[in-house]
């Protein structure tokens, strides 16, 4: 059982493949529309059941709880060493020496 208070992240379908818009693309209209939010329980709940969370705006917004403290798991991808002789070559360049 996750406490209520505790900051957590939802997930929930808004818009079913079926139900898009006729203005969005056709690989998109495949595709349902989905959305991922971060916010505290309203209430006591368990990984995988509906759950209510108040975000930091103050939206209220309902969704499957996916993960309780979720972190931010983006990164800028593999160490790429031409960026590092191209930014010593733009500093030469621009500062001289």
């Amino acid at each position: 059982m996750i406490p209520k208070g505790s900051w957590v992240l939802i997930h929930r379908t808004i818009l079913k493949a079926g139900e898009r818009a006729p203005s969005v693309p056709d690989d998109t209209k495949r595709l349902p529309l989905e959305m991922w939010v971060k916010g505290r329980l309203t209430a006591d709940g368990n990984e995988g059941a509906e759950v209510e969370v108040i975000t930091r705006t103050g939206r209220r917004e309902s969704g499957r709880l996916l993960e309780v403290n979720p972190a931010y798991k983006h990164g800028f991808g593999d160490y790429v060493p031409e960026l590092l002789d191209i930014s010593e070559q733009v500093r030469r360049e621009v500062f001289g020496g």
